[in-house]
């Protein structure tokens, strides 16, 4: 043991020493330089700006510029089809040949999507459940109906549309909506005769409101009834009734008489 600590002592123990600590410095440092000639550290070629970009130009610019890509694809309301939104590696940001760059393109296509029900609501509210829904109020037309800013109809492209038809997202829908005001009066129609569910149309369509519903005899099948009695009725003395007023009516179980509405 004496003999070791004395070696440690010696020149030769330092020369050693120091021999080591060289060759190991000079082995770290080939490694690092080697790694940064084989990554070509802080070389390489900056990534293009390719957002709003459309994607045919940014396509081009990329493959004139030795890059690779990958393309990715979202539908965003307000947003050009076509567009990029989206790139991986940022702008600016140096890169190997041949990276491949990764981008976020605006669909062309529109996803199909159920029509929400909108005739129950006002103005307001169709408005807040048509973004929900991500689709955009078009044109509002009035028309005369006691019910303000009530939806009476949606149309879509100029004609009539029912909910849960499957329409293209982002479109724009107009709106039928009541001005508040109506005629004074209105026609009362004759619903003798007629399938309930056809009456309930013509109340609804006449400005004029469904009231008491009395059901006459055994009912065995609710898709078969007939009115047989209406209050107010059509006379000749009386023709006419306030907007909105209620209409009983009695019903029965049966088919209507062709006949009679002749």
């Amino acid at each position: 043991m004496s003999k070791f600590w004395s070696y440690l002592k010696t020149r030769q123990f330092r020369v050693n020493l120091l021999l080591a600590a060289a060759t190991l410095v000079v082995f770290v440092m080939i490694v690092i330089f080697g790694l940064n000639i084989y990554t070509r550290h802080g070389t390489g070629i900056p990534v293009p700006q390719l957002k709003g970009m459309q994607i045919e130009k940014a396509m081009s610019l990329l493959k004139d510029q030795g890059f690779e890509f990958k393309i990715d694809s979202v539908y965003v309301l307000d947003q050009t089809p076509g567009a990029v939104i989206e790139q991986d590696p940022d702008a600016g940001t140096n890169v190997k040949e041949n990276r491949t760059i990764y981008l976020t393109v605006v669909t062309r296509l529109a996803p199909p999507i159920s029509m929400p029900d909108l005739e129950p609501y006002t103005y307001r509210e169709a408005a807040a459940t048509l973004a929900n829904f991500g689709l955009k109020v078009g044109d509002t037309i009035y028309k005369a109906d006691i019910a303000r800013d009530r939806v009476l109809e949606m149309r879509f492209g100029g004609q009539p549309i029912k909910a849960g038809t499957k329409i293209p997202k982002g479109s724009r829908i107009d709106l039928v909506l009541g001005n508040g005001e109506g005629a004074a009066e209105v026609e009362i129609p004759d619903l003798m005769n007629k399938d309930f569910d056809e009456a309930k149309f013509v109340i609804r369509n006449s400005g004029l409101t469904l009231g008491t519903i009395t059901y006459q005899g055994p009912i065995t099948d609710s898709t078969s009834l007939v009115v047989v009695a209406q209050t107010p009725m059509r006379v000749d003395s009386t023709s006419k009734a306030s907007n909105g007023t209620r209409i009983n009516l009695t019903v029965s179980q049966g088919k209507k008489d062709a006949t009679l509405n002749q």
